[in-house]
């Protein structure tokens, strides 16, 4: 009987997440394109990221509160919102995912935030290199359209072998792509295709 619920929850859960992306994808327009019919399959998405097909974007993991305090410097820690105990092991935990499926090495860029600094580091991928075109603009929206530009065109001309997995926060991810994502737990499998149109393949996470 309860396996019988949990099945009835799963389909439910599946027709409402559709239902999102639908809705999603009518108001994104021509920013991304998605490709609705890979998102419930991890294997496809995993096989693309292997293969250099797509990219895995995803925010830092849980770091609770919201926005940084006002004495906030990004060289220092201290005065910065960081990862609680439990955010530690979630992103523990995404890396032993990317190496149950086959991933144990990954070029691992990060915000300059130390949240997402630590994100990267304890996935276990190899080198964290900080890419501040991942910064956050939370606090200044006036740079989210250039900024948002100017990552994209870093995309374009990034390498996917091995796997490329930018950690970030979720202004950049929303600017990015047009969907939200939880702290640590959802990342967004994308590619640019031919036209160089940022293109949507699936979440892992979910």
């Amino acid at each position: 009987m309860r396996f019988e619920k949990r099945q009835e929850n799963s389909a439910v859960g599946l027709a409402w997440r559709g239902l999102a992306l639908a809705v999603l994808a009518c108001a994104i327009g021509e920013m991304v394109a998605l490709v609705p019919s890979a998102y419930a399959d991890d294997h496809k998405l995993w096989a693309a990221l292997k293969q250099g097909d797509a990219f895995a974007i995803m925010r830092h993991a849980l770091a609770p509160g919201g926005g940084d305090p006002d004495n906030f410097s990004v060289e220092d820690c201290a005065t910065q919102r960081n990862l609680s105990a439990d955010g530690r092991a979630q992103a523990r935990a995404t890396g032993e995912r990317f190496r149950r499926n086959g991933i144990k090495t990954a070029r691992v860029y990060s915000s300059a935030w130390c949240r997402c600094k630590d994100t990267a580091v304890l996935l276990g991928l190899g080198k964290v290199e900080v890419l501040n075109k991942l910064n956050s603009f939370f606090q200044d929206y006036g740079q989210r359209a250039p900024q948002t530009t100017a990552l994209k065109e870093w995309l374009e001309n990034a390498p996917l072998q091995p796997p490329l997995v930018p950690v970030t926060h979720q202004v950049n991810i929303s600017a990015l792509t047009g969907l939200p994502t939880r702290s640590g737990e959802v990342m967004v499998v994308a590619r640019l295709d031919g036209s160089k149109r940022l293109e949507v393949v699936g979440l892992i996470g979910e």
